[in-house]
């Protein structure tokens, strides 16, 4: 066959006029034992397309993770080094491996998997989320697009000599739609990338890239409708009625029928074979439909998956095509794109140069149309920038469009490459550009109140409730109830619903509505709350992250709206048969990174359904809370929260202090030891410590001085062992333990207990409680401390050297004063009532 010995030629590899035999019965080889090559052959040819299609799309995606870019960029390099770029400079290798006979087949493929890939677009876009849309988003949207689009018009210009025939209006506007148009999709893994996905920012520019998103596919149409038209008027205007027909047909016709298949499912049932086959051949029928009347097949795809409905059809949809769309047949488009762009046609130094410039306008002219837009509703100016930079970028509509363009004939071959590098440019340095000028351009307000204690009763508490299922909210509801929020001690509440950002591409299609049934349930039970109670204000909130860097996301938050306390949920639930099992291994790891990034204080609570407010206004009983208070910053800010509870007139509160005995504190001092060395150790209170607790003790005690829902009671133990049995006889009548974690505290109270923790991030004793060891049906909350830069840590101290003497007599000086106050009776009870 003629065309196996054909050279590699870019220009003539897709040529509509180039003359290709083919041997129908050549689809499959005996085998190389006969001699056959099998690349001679189309299905192992196609097969090999695939794999080298797939294999270098992943090794780029994981060499373009660490430099944070999107998954588009991959997609687009993979191409063009499988092009003439790069694999066409080797001619032998290049004609072996992409043979001009073996393009139809790729190019159909990809075609196939790009019709279904605009399809789950489609699908996945919701409809309600744009009419929910602000006037200032659609403003924004249409600023981003009318400034770059004639900037681009104009820019076409530099093209002038390099076009097949005369700069005409289609090309103009081709060029045009390619620089004002937004690719959400990667602006919305941009956004997560770069923590931004929950802020004001990323919410403007997702609402404005949703109305952008949509426009460009209208504007696609009407250019190849136009493109198509050039020769006569009457054409253009036959195509764009024919498009409108369609879409009323597609309106008032295939979705009623839809909609009759998605009622037709009982709730709880996967949908019937035959209804799903026929939705999925509708693709390919309008598909088939739009390219026979002029518009380009994926218009028809687009828009008949706008047409189905959100719900369980739209989720079957996708979870049936998603992985295999995306991840098999989607890269073959870029592999299509990649042998269409030759860099070596670029050519010249000046064409080379052109590329700048072309980026640089373009990206100016997005940011300055949005900048204008955003000024205009005093958005304030680096927010602004922000946005404009977000809105440049580029992903498969714009190589979408440009490859129409190439079909068409109104692209040439430079122009081609040109715009693709522009594409690859100028959506490369959104994230590292995005990240400086963030880094430059935000000013946090610093806040005092990064903990409770430091929070005035009277001033407006905020606190950052993390949920990640329905099933977290009712006991941290009641934990909020306990505090018995008012006009008079009101409440900030963030309820954050933490979702998983999966690895799958249109995942963030749906970003919008991600989890939306849980989160509707969340929003409602937290929603209901604010309705009930007084003083209370909530306000919903969703993370859409990887569990890794889920912890950022939280942070970031608790810095933005001035959090005072972070509620964390354990990693564990309870069972039916009271046991304790793992939910998700994951949202440990996410407690972790919270505690010890987390720039306020921050609680994690154990659920073993704590149901005090439900107690509390049946009027059954009333709530019983312990607080175990050892010392330090964090059982002081653990006291804190309890001196909001006993503001709550169905709470009894107790306060069990535990001293240290006359045993507490070992000390021993050898100056003669073996070969003439000294050695000291010596654990010890820190003195400022002991101050502050006892400062806090007394405030409180003299605020309660006369309540009698307050019990205060101190237990003198000397070790570990004797404090694990002093918290075991302590009745079974209460509903929450609240326990600081400890994480400065190195106490010989609890010395040996951390020889079998299993999980360090509830500290010592907030661990004894969780354990299944502690067999009571009672919830915890944990509670650690912000404590900023200025923590003085205990320590352990074994000087080796004379020079130390002076701060080990100084240190055994303030372990006998602490002997000398620690003579106390094995338990005094106090009611403050009768102090």
């Amino acid at each position: 066959m003629p065309s196996l010995q054909t050279p590699y030629n870019a220009t003539k590899l897709l040529d509509r006029n180039a003359l290709v035999c083919y041997a129908p019965a050549m689809l499959t080889t005996t085998g190389v034992w006969q001699g056959n090559d099998p690349l001679d052959y189309t299905v192992p040819t196609f097969i090999l397309h695939l794999a080298l299609a797939i294999s270098i799309n992943r090794i780029l995606i994981f060499l373009m993770k660490p430099l944070r870019q999107p998954r588009v960029i991959a997609d687009i390099l993979g191409g063009i080094l499988l092009g003439p770029s790069v694999l066409g400079r080797h001619e032998y290798l290049a004609a072996k491996i992409f043979p001009l006979r073996s393009i139809l087949v790729l190019e159909t493929m990809a075609n196939i998997g790009l019709l279904y890939f605009l399809f789950l677009v489609g699908v996945e876009t919701d409809i309600v989320a744009i009419q929910r849309v602000g006037k200032r988003s659609i403003m924004i949207a249409l600023g981003g697009m009318v400034l770059p689009f004639f900037v681009g018009a104009l820019g076409s210009l530099l093209f002038k000599g390099d076009q097949i025939e005369p700069i005409s209006g289609s090309f103009v506007l081709f060029i045009g739609i390619t620089q004002s148009v937004t690719a959400f999709p990667v602006l919305a893994r941009i956004l997560a990338e770069l923590k931004l996905l929950n802020s004001d920012i990323g919410k403007i520019a997702m609402s404005s890239a949703i109305v952008n998103d949509v426009c460009a596919w209208m504007l696609l149409a009407l250019a190849v409708a136009l493109a198509k038209g050039d020769a006569a008027n009457w054409a253009s205007l036959s195509v764009i009625l024919a498009s409108i027909a369609f879409v009323c047909f597609c309106i008032f016709v295939i979705r009623p029928a839809i909609f009759w298949v998605d009622r037709q499912t009982p709730e709880g049932e996967s949908f019937n074979e035959v209804h799903m086959s026929l939705i999925l051949t509708g693709v390919m029928v309008c598909g088939f439909i739009t390219d026979s009347i002029g518009t380009h097949s994926i218009f028809g795809a687009f828009v008949y998956g706008l047409i189905i409905p959100n719900g369980r059809l739209a989720s079957s949809i996708v979870d049936k095509l998603e992985d295999f769309i995306s991840g098999l047949l989607l890269p073959l488009f870029f592999v299509t794109s990649g042998l269409r762009t030759n860099l070596q046609t670029i050519g010249g130094f000046g064409h080379w140069i052109s590329i700048f410039p072309v980026t640089f306008v373009a990206g100016a002219a997005k940011v300055g149309g949005t900048l204008l837009i955003s000024m205009f509703y005093r958005i304030p100016f680096h927010e602004a920038i922000t946005i404009g930079l977000l809105m440049n970028a580029k992903g498969l509509i714009e190589m979408v469009i440009l490859n129409v363009g190439k079909d068409m004939k109104v692209l040439s071959d430079v122009a081609f490459a040109i715009m693709v590098m522009v594409q690859v440019i100028t959506t490369a340095i959104i994230t590292p550009t995005v990240t400086a000028f963030q880094k430059r351009g935000r000013h946090l307000v610093a806040y005092k109140r990064r903990t409770i204690q430091k929070s005035k009763l009277e001033a407006e508490l905020r606190m950052l409730a993390c949920v990640h299922t329905p099933r977290n909210v009712p006991t941290m509801i009641n934990l909020f109830e306990a505090i018995h929020p008012s006009r008079r001690s009101p409440i900030c509440i963030y309820a954050l619903h933490l979702v998983e950002l999966t690895g799958r591409t249109s995942a963030m299609l749906v970003v919008q509505t991600a989890g939306q049934i849980q989160s509707d349930n969340i929003t409602s039970a937290f929603k209901n709350f604010e309705q009930h109670a007084g003083g209370v204000s909530i306000q919903p909130l969703t993370v859409i992250s990887p569990y890794p860097t889920m912890h950022e996301d939280i942070c970031n938050l608790a810095e933005d709206k001035h959090v005072a306390f972070i509620i964390l949920p354990f990693h564990k639930q309870l069972t039916v048969d009271g046991a304790m099992e793992v939910t998700n291994p994951a949202f440990r790891i996410v407690n972790q990174n919270v505690l010890a990034n987390a720039p306020c204080s921050v609680g994690i609570l154990v659920d073993k359904g704590f149901v005090g407010s439900t107690k509390v206004a049946s009027g059954h009983a009333t709530t019983q809370i312990i607080v175990l208070f050892f010392g330090g910053p964090d059982d002081r800010e653990a006291l804190s929260y309890a001196r909001r509870i006993v503001e709550h007139p169905g709470t009894i509160l107790t306060i069990i202090r535990f001293v240290p005995g006359q045993y507490a504190f070992h000390s021993s001092i050898d100056l003669g030891g073996t070969n003439g060395q000294s050695s000291v150790t010596v654990i010890t209170e820190n003195e400022r410590a002991r101050q502050l607790d006892e400062e806090l003790l007394n405030d409180f005690k003299s605020a309660n001085l006369n309540n009698g829902r307050v019990v205060y009671e101190e237990k003198v133990v000397n070790n570990g062992e004797e404090t694990l049995a002093a918290i075991r006889s302590i009745r079974n009548i209460h509903d929450l333990y609240i326990v600081g974690r400890g994480q400065y505290m190195d106490s010989p109270l609890t010395a040996g207990l951390n020889d079998w923790s299993e999980c360090p991030e509830l500290g010592t004793i907030g661990d004894i409680l969780a354990s299944p060891d502690f067999a009571l049906p009672v919830s915890v909350l944990v509670v650690q401390q912000y404590v900023g830069e200025s923590t003085q840590v205990e320590e352990l101290i074994t000087p080796d050297s004379p020079s130390r003497q002076k701060d080990i007599l100084s240190i055994l000086n303030v372990h006998h004063r602490s002997l000398r106050q620690g003579k106390l009776g094995n338990s005094q009870k106090k009611g403050f009532d009768r102090s």
